[in-house]
């Protein structure tokens, strides 16, 4: 593979063997980022996050390990793809300056010759803000587990207000809830909550792109159109706001731009049953043009 290719969400999905259901769960559980095309370095990060999995390492202990990194090296963005994260012993351990340290306490781990072992010894001790982190992040997955067993909303709801009693910017929390009270059709909750996670992170496109599903389920057609677009410009690559874009621009009589985002959809994710739904639109709006 050339570290220069870029990836469809098709193409990762064929090369690992992975379902469309498992790439958004990962991505609610924010253990990958929500995309439609992906890098070569996205690729090691698949295949990490994958050998953790096979080794039984639970999806919440991951994302407690991922948060935790970021935490201690203020320098990592991406753990999976930056570091080299193993699992040892039913553990998250990641090398770093010729050492194995365990994920989230940052102790290290000796399998080395001690001799041999400089440099840091332990990550820095943050623990105050890293106890409260850690605890938000327990309720989040809480959150997720209640919902993907179908638990009465009203636990989950509760669960994603922990989070945001100990980090009131929990853009994550902030989305989830929402869209509990967006499939609840309680349509001023899920705004509020759409709209407080966009405050908390501007850059977080899910969020944009939610909020564009209200407005485009109540008919606010003006307001859809922006913030799918505010959704595509901090992600171009952002399949489903190209799809939900073209349906709405075709609803609007806007054959044009509709057509363009039907081709840019098809792009991105050119296999199963949303991209044959894309090819019969498109083939509709051409037929249409001819005659």
């Amino acid at each position: 593979m050339s570290p220069k290719e870029e990836y469809s969400r098709a193409d990762v999905r064929r090369k690992f063997g992975l379902s469309e259901r498992r790439l958004r769960s990962w991505e609610r559980q924010r253990l990958i980022p929500a995309a439609s095309s992906y890098g070569f370095s996205d690729l090691v990060a698949f295949q990490t996050l994958i050998k953790l999995r096979e080794n039984k390492i639970p999806a919440k202990e991951i994302f407690r390990a991922m948060e935790s990194l970021r935490e201690k090296l203020g320098w990592v963005k991406q753990p999976l793809s930056e570091l080299r994260v193993v699992s040892d012993g039913g553990r998250i351990a990641v090398h770093l300056s010729g050492q194995k340290m365990e994920a989230i306490s940052g102790q290290t781990l000796f399998d080395f010759d001690a001799g041999e072992l400089g440099g840091i010894k332990s990550f820095p001790e943050r623990k105050p803000k890293l106890n409260r982190t850690r605890e938000s992040e327990i309720w989040f997955q809480k959150g997720l587990e209640l919902e993907e067993i179908g638990a009465p909303v009203e636990d989950a709801v509760d669960a994603y207000q922990k989070v945001l009693e100990l980090n009131p910017g929990a853009a994550g929390a902030l989305v989830n809830l929402g869209t509990i009270y967006y499939r609840l059709r309680q349509f001023p909750e899920a705004e509020k909550y759409y709209l407080a996670a966009i405050e908390a992170d501007p850059g977080y496109p899910l969020a944009q792109f939610n909020l564009g599903n209200l407005y485009d389920e109540q008919g606010r057609i003006p307001e859809a159109l922006d913030f799918y677009r505010r959704a595509l410009a901090l992600n171009p690559h952002y399949a489903d706001a190209h799809f939900n874009l073209a349906l709405l621009c075709e609803r609007e009589g806007d054959a044009m731009k509709a057509v363009h985002h039907w081709k840019a959809y098809l792009k991105l994710d050119s296999s199963g049953q949303w991209a044959e739904i894309a090819r019969r639109q498109l083939e509709r709006l051409r037929q249409a043009v001819i005659r």
